[in-house]
């Protein structure tokens, strides 16, 4: 049955929704949401903040109503080695008298108290919806205060009227090449480390991918931006190679590197035993070093070896279960089909914030017929589809999460919420524990024994 048949609310989005083997169209995708949509993507000023938040040593400063700034460091659990001024979260708080007479006094006043208070070495300055409205110039007021203190003060252009969440990761790269660009005249010297972009060390994921890259003998020049700070950020140019893991907000940066800087770029994904595997042989395969390969095949094999009993047991539990995805780029969502096959979950509806039409493609490839495919969802589609598919699981983020639970099923959070490692081998028995833990909850027997969910 084609679920959009019996929704005439949802006709007008009816290109991007498709049912494997039902439509031949092609999904519409990398388009502005409906008007009057409730869309679940995030905003400009949310994309941004996701890339940056995780420099250590930087102030973030809110420059916007102060509701903004509840954005902080505690709803994402970045983790840090060294500075923790990142979980600080600083706003102008404008007011109505500043949206009239314009908050560019206000914002010269706040960045002067911050660097009096904390002497950090680098200040981003997020624009939020409001200061695109009234137009104060953020470029002008953060060089004026740059020369005044003889620090970095980075504008981030990330009004929330410019597009989707999309929009912001691109504001926030650019940012980042204002930041790792190279004073003219100056010679890069090339090393053989390589940076780690699109990793937030979420519960320390990226602690756990940089021990399985020095037990093959692979350096960590920098990551973009888990666990960074201002000084190691400054080396970003003189890698031998960009792994890009969230290619959604690194993608661009990447392509932008390896155009001024020629950093060559892989995608990899450290979700799931195979992606993990196939991620870490793609990125030695780059050195052409013979032992190096030996290495990795020994390390493949002893970390998959030691999880495989327990893997093995929570697939005889959950086998035959169905799963629905909704998250935010289309490589976690080919990640996730993959890992479920490994636990023995049918993935019935998949769907992302910012996928590209080559991650649909794959997506399309990968799961079975009948599975619901959709682009910039919305709660009403949401529900629509986990009830027909009769989906057992909702993997999402904090927006979900929710509606899962309204609707009485279980629900798994792969956004940067959670406290846990869901990265490497021991991320993926975390998963398969999670999702164990949740799905055969007892507590669902209470909901169908109590009417309605």
């Amino acid at each position: 049955m084609d679920a959009r048949k019996s929704n005439p609310a949802i006709e007008e989005r009816k290109h991007s929704i498709l049912t494997k083997g039902e439509q031949n169209q092609q999904l519409k995708c990398n388009t502005d949401s409906v008007a009057g949509c409730v869309s679940q993507r995030a905003c400009v000023y949310c994309g941004a903040r996701v890339v940056l938040n995780p420099i250590t040593d930087a102030v973030h400063l809110v420059h916007g109503p102060i509701g903004c700034a509840s954005y902080t460091w505690d709803i994402r659990g970045s983790l840090t080695s060294g500075a923790d001024l990142f979980r600080f979260s600083f706003s102008t708080d404008l007011q109505e008298m500043d949206v009239i007479f314009g908050g560019e006094g206000k914002l010269t006043r706040a960045i002067d108290d911050l660097v009096e208070k904390y002497h950090p070495p680098l200040i981003f300055v997020y624009s939020t919806c409001i200061v695109g409205v009234i137009g104060d110039d953020l470029e002008a007021v953060c060089k004026a205060a740059a020369q005044k203190h003889g620090i970095e003060v980075i504008p981030v252009q990330s009004s929330g009227f410019i597009g989707s969440k999309s929009a912001g990761y691109k504001a926030a790269c650019d940012a980042l090449l204002r930041l790792i660009q190279v004073p003219q005249g100056e010679e890069i010297q090339k090393g053989n480390a390589i940076n780690y972009l699109g990793e937030f060390n979420l519960a320390g994921e990226l602690w756990i991918i940089k021990n399985y890259l020095q037990r093959v003998g692979i350096k960590l020049n920098v990551a973009l931006t888990g666990d960074s700070s201002y000084k190691n950020l400054k080396k970003a140019t003189k890698a031998y190679l960009n792994i890009v893991q969230c290619a959604g907000s690194m993608n661009y940066i990447a392509s932008q590197m390896k155009e001024l800087y020629d950093i060559p770029y892989l995608n990899i994904s450290f979700i799931g035993i195979e992606d993990t595997s196939e991620s870490i042989r793609k990125i030695a395969r780059t050195f052409q070093d013979l032992e190096m390969m030996r290495r990795t095949e020994e390390l493949i094999q002893a970390e998959t070896a030691a999880i495989l009993p327990q893997i093995a047991y929570y697939r005889s539990k959950l086998q035959g279960k169905k799963a629905a995805i909704y998250v935010g780029g289309g490589f976690k969502a080919i990640s996730l089909i993959k890992q479920f096959g490994e636990l023995g979950i049918d993935v019935v509806m998949v769907g992302t914030q910012t996928g590209r039409q080559e991650e649909y493609d794959t997506i399309n490839n990968l799961v079975s017929k009948g599975t619901v495919i959709m682009d910039d969802t919305n709660p009403s589609e949401l529900e629509r589809f986990i009830m027909e598919k009769e989906a057992d699981l909702l993997v999402g983020g904090v927006k979900e999460r929710p509606l899962a639970y309204k609707m009485g099923i279980a629900f798994i959070d792969h956004n940067h919420d959670r406290k846990h490692p869901l990265s490497g081998y021991v991320g993926a028995v975390n998963f398969a524990r999670e999702v164990y833990a949740t799905v055969c909850s007892p507590v669902w027997k209470y909901r169908e024994q109590g009417g309605e969910p």
